[in-house]
């Protein structure tokens, strides 16, 4: 019993002593990968890690520095980038043939297309009822294929990832900022139709992105505008919140964005996008995820209220995160890209713990044969007449 308690005690100090700093190792086998990256210049790799948004309806001067000095590797399109499709469409023509012209390395060009209230595309492209609607159906095969149209239409533009669908349980009632985002209150009906909607979008050849890990459901303060504290343990997440991500998990999803939620329980003092233990411990180690982890807008009020953008950059990379979103201003899209090229400088943080994130950005670029290809998809009007008949037979 005496030799049993040391050992325990000895293993328990060797995990106090790794910490924070115990590595998340996966497979890194392919060569053509490890090659580019080894190619690869510190800013070069730092820019895959970037994804950010545009001022305007047109690319200006700043995109088109933050493409030609600073690589970065991918845009999120809002709202008031998009007029018309005309317009929208060109924009991202313009974008793909910039970064063509300077990078051998295709663009994340991502969305919010969840249908419902958020909705991005313009408006010659009809829209879905909201997520709780279609839960009202109960409908696996619809969910799917709701999925397939909603990719199609990204497509469409020349666009390849979609920031949906959310897995978050509504169980809230006075949340502002989820409600009729989410598929319901009950954790088997958002994973079975959010996981079956994630499916349809990945099939259609769009990165679907499931949001907002570990769950944002349980709130009632909107990140957007402050920092939301949820009091949950572990024992309830690991039964309610975490459901929907586990499954989408076991079914492959490839990208996960993390929420600007503080879980006072799990991390008193950071919140989950910028936590070491519930994207590093949780997400990776515990749940066993090997894909692309990227934060929620670090531009939200609930990091910006408390946080400088360099130092929340710095502090979402240690905890975990592969690619940071800063969607708004562009003098905070430079600071968070020079905030971690010194902290690789300095070493803060380590170019391996950069390699791991590049390689996971840039496989998954070539598991969906990213291009800066403008290719032929389907038409608007074909697209709507898919559209129209699901809302037709379903809906109406």
């Amino acid at each position: 019993m005496k030799k049993k308690g040391i050992i325990v005690i000895i293993l328990f100090v060797c995990l106090l002593i790794s910490g924070c700093t115990q590595k998340v190792t996966f497979e890194k086998n392919d060569e053509e990968i490890i090659n580019t990256i080894n190619q690869m210049t510190i800013k070069e790799k730092i820019g895959q890690m970037m994804m950010i948004g545009l001022d305007g309806d047109t690319v200006n001067k700043q995109t088109v520095n933050m493409l030609e000095d600073y690589h970065v590797g991918g845009f999120i399109i809002s709202s008031y980038n998009v007029g018309n499709s005309e317009q929208l469409y060109n924009l991202i023509t313009e974008l793909k043939s910039l970064n063509k012209k300077n990078h051998t390395i295709p663009l994340f060009l991502s969305i919010d297309e969840e249908g419902g209230r958020v909705s991005r595309l313009p408006n010659e492209l009809i829209n879905f009822p909201s997520n709780q609607i279609i839960a009202e159906k109960g409908d696996k095969e619809l969910a799917y294929e709701i999925g397939t149209i909603l990719a199609e239409k990204v497509d469409y533009f020349g666009l390849n990832m979609n920031f949906a669908p959310v897995l978050d349980i509504n169980s809230n009632p006075r949340n502002p900022v989820i409600g009729d985002r989410s598929f319901g209150s009950n954790p088997e009906i958002v994973s079975t139709l959010g996981v079956q909607t994630m499916k349809g979008i990945q099939d259609t050849g769009i990165i679907p992105v499931v949001k907002h890990f570990p769950g944002h459901g349980d709130t009632f303060i909107d990140s957007h505008r402050g920092l939301p504290v949820i009091t949950h343990d572990m024992e309830r997440l690991e039964t309610f919140e975490l459901v929907p991500f586990k499954e989408a998990i076991e079914q492959n999803t490839d990208v996960i964005m993390t929420a600007h939620i503080l879980l006072s329980e799990i991390d008193k003092k950071n919140p989950s996008s910028l936590s070491n233990k519930i994207i590093t411990k949780i997400l990776r180690e515990q749940l066993q995820f090997q894909g692309v982890v990227i934060t929620d807008d670090l531009t939200m009020g609930a990091i910006v209220a408390n946080y400088e953008i360099g130092e929340a950059a710095v502090k979402a990379i240690l905890a975990g995160n592969d690619i940071i979103l800063v969607a708004h201003h562009a003098e905070k899209r430079k600071a968070a890209v020079e905030a971690l090229l010194s902290a690789v400088e300095d070493g803060t943080i380590s170019e391996d713990r950069i390699n791991d994130s590049v390689y996971r950005i840039l496989e998954l670029k070539k598991k969906y044969s990213l291009s800066d290809e403008m290719e032929k998809t389907a038409t608007i009007p074909e697209i709507n007449k898919k559209a129209e008949k699901i809302i037709q037979n379903h809906f109406k």
